[in-house]
């Protein structure tokens, strides 16, 4: 019952702004119940918001720990390695994100950056093709694929992705052709 209502006012309290007192919260739920996700991926997302993303990474782990079925907190654990720069940490977070939720399209894209960073490009490439499989209309996957293929010396095959992302994103069609300097005809 008080845990409830501790995460009640912590709601409460994040909608108002007011920070400091719901962590304050937060730090009282986790000592009544240490193994609690829902305290510790509010601690997260905390920790984040104050530019703490080492101490956001550490809840994170804490939240995989306990509940190590639930992919969103395997994404963002991956994101937040990302951003920190550990690879091939981050890389192992979103695979598993996508072995607990095959479908999360955001996972294979967040994998697809942590392999580009790395420079396998022929891993990135699969991971961008699930990618945009999943979110065919969105076109942050396609830009990084087309990317990809300049990078692996394929100029064709980003080419077509231009001509594809020209008849619903012309804008991002038109910023690839600029940063690659393959300029494609109207059709």
């Amino acid at each position: 019952m008080q845990l409830r209502f501790l995460r009640g006012q912590i709601k409460l309290l994040l909608a108002l702004g007011r920070r400091a007192a719901a962590l304050e919260r937060v730090e009282r739920m986790l000592a009544i119940d240490p193994d609690d996700a829902y305290a510790w991926a509010t601690l997260a997302h905390l920790r984040a918001e104050q530019g703490d993303k080492a101490g956001a990474v550490a809840a994170l782990e804490r939240v995989v720990a306990v509940r190590p079925q639930q992919a969103a907190g395997w994404f963002n654990l991956g994101f937040l390695r990302e951003e920190l720069g550990l690879l091939e940490d981050a890389e192992a977070a979103f695979r598993q994100a996508i072995a607990l939720e095959e479908k999360m399209d955001r996972a294979w894209y967040g994998l697809a950056l942590c392999l580009i960073r790395q420079r396998r490009f022929d891993d990135a490439v699969v991971a961008l093709k699930r990618n945009t499989q999943l979110q065919p209309m969105s076109p942050y996957g396609w830009y990084q694929l087309a990317r990809v293929h300049v990078d692996r010396q394929e100029p064709e095959e980003a080419a077509k992705i231009i001509r594809h992302l020209k008849r619903f994103e012309p804008k991002v069609a038109a910023q690839l052709e600029r940063e690659t300097g393959l300029v494609q005809e109207p059709t």
